[in-house]
């Protein structure tokens, strides 16, 4: 019996394949190592074969074995590569979808674990194994999720959701974050800090520092009108209450649109406007961390700091360190040309 069983469908996104293989060959060198159990899985398909991975890259799979209860490996599902929401529904009716959709159903209730990303969250949506559940998804997706799945509890910035047997993850790097949560739980925390370190990867709590709140609200034009509301009202946004008054809505409706549009409530939404507005200050400004905060609505660079290690893992100072674009060189003649 594997541990993990990688289930691969026509136009996976290869990243979260070599992300999970990578990542679970590196537990199994660290494991085999210190003497401790190594973690098994495979690439698993639901016809066996060869699988043609988005962008024209295959790989080798073995047919999904017959559930068997009780269920003890992992099943996970990385996303598939689609444009936009149109586009996954028609995915979602192809017959290898809808084969894969039972399976995960059967797999669930065999009492198995089941972990997808990205858009592959939708077809756990459409097992049944969602309802009742809190869930993730890439950002772009979440209203989608959150208007075919009124049942679930879309938390559109979160980077990983546990609930029971089932866990989401967001975009298709976020795959990392999910095998590395399950590494954790399955064989301990010094073989997935191992990994963390020989890869240099680190688990995240929220993908709301990548929301670009304009795309995101983009489906429903009050909401629209209260992103563009609270990005030029920055440093002062005014309160929900005011906002709702200015819209002409209820605290209560405009709480339900702003859900039903980004899968977030709408103070997170305003959050998530300060943090991509602060990404941006520090990415193309020479403004101090305390004049950024204040720049997006906080009194101190405490708030601000706290707010992206929370959303990023790091700091402001860190992550202005890994957007930094290095200048370009000025024309004329270098500084050793001239000592020459």
């Amino acid at each position: 019996m594997k541990d993990f069983e990688l289930l691969l469908l026509d136009g996976t996104n290869p990243s979260g394949v070599s992300m999970t293989r990578d990542i679970l060959a590196a537990a199994a060198l660290l494991a085999g190592r210190s003497g401790e159990a190594a973690p098994r899985w495979g690439l698993y398909s639901i016809a066996g074969g060869r699988v043609d991975l988005q962008g024209g890259i295959g790989a080798q799979t073995t047919r999904l074995p017959a559930r068997r209860a009780p269920a003890r490996s992992v099943l996970l599902v990385p996303g598939i590569w689609v444009a936009d929401a149109r586009e996954l529904r028609a995915r979602l009716a192809a017959d290898d979808c809808r084969r894969a959709i039972r399976h995960v159903a059967a797999h669930v209730a065999a009492g198995g674990q089941v972990a997808a990303s990205c858009s592959a969250v939708f077809l756990l949506q459409a097992a049944g194994v969602l309802a009742g559940r809190h869930a993730t998804t890439t950002w772009w997706l979440a209203p989608e999720l959150a208007r075919l799945a009124p049942d679930v509890r879309v938390e559109a910035n979160r980077i990983l959701c546990i609930d029971g047997p089932v866990l989401t993850a967001g975009a298709a790097f976020a795959q990392s974050d999910l095998v590395l949560h399950l590494l954790r739980a399955r064989f301990g925390a010094r073989i997935a800090d191992g990994v963390s370190r020989v890869l240099l990867l680190h688990e995240r709590g929220e993908q709301a520092q990548f929301v670009v709140p304009a795309m995101l609200a983009s489906g429903d034009a009050l909401v629209a009108r209260l992103t563009r509301r609270v990005e030029t009202a920055l440093p002062q946004v005014p309160s929900v209450a005011e906002l709702a008054a200015e819209l002409c809505v209820s605290e209560r409706t405009l709480g339900r649109r702003v859900q039903r549009a980004t899968g977030m409530g709408t103070i997170a939404l305003i959050r998530s406007i300060r943090l991509h507005r602060a990404r941006s200050l520090l990415q193309a400004s020479r403004l101090s961390i305390e004049r950024v905060a204040a720049a997006v609505g906080y009194q101190d660079a405490t708030a601000l700091r706290r707010l992206m290690r929370k959303a990023a893992g790091t700091t402001p100072a860190g992550l202005r360190a890994t957007l930094a674009v290095v200048p370009p060189r000025k024309a004329g003649v270098s500084a050793r040309a001239k000592r020459a």
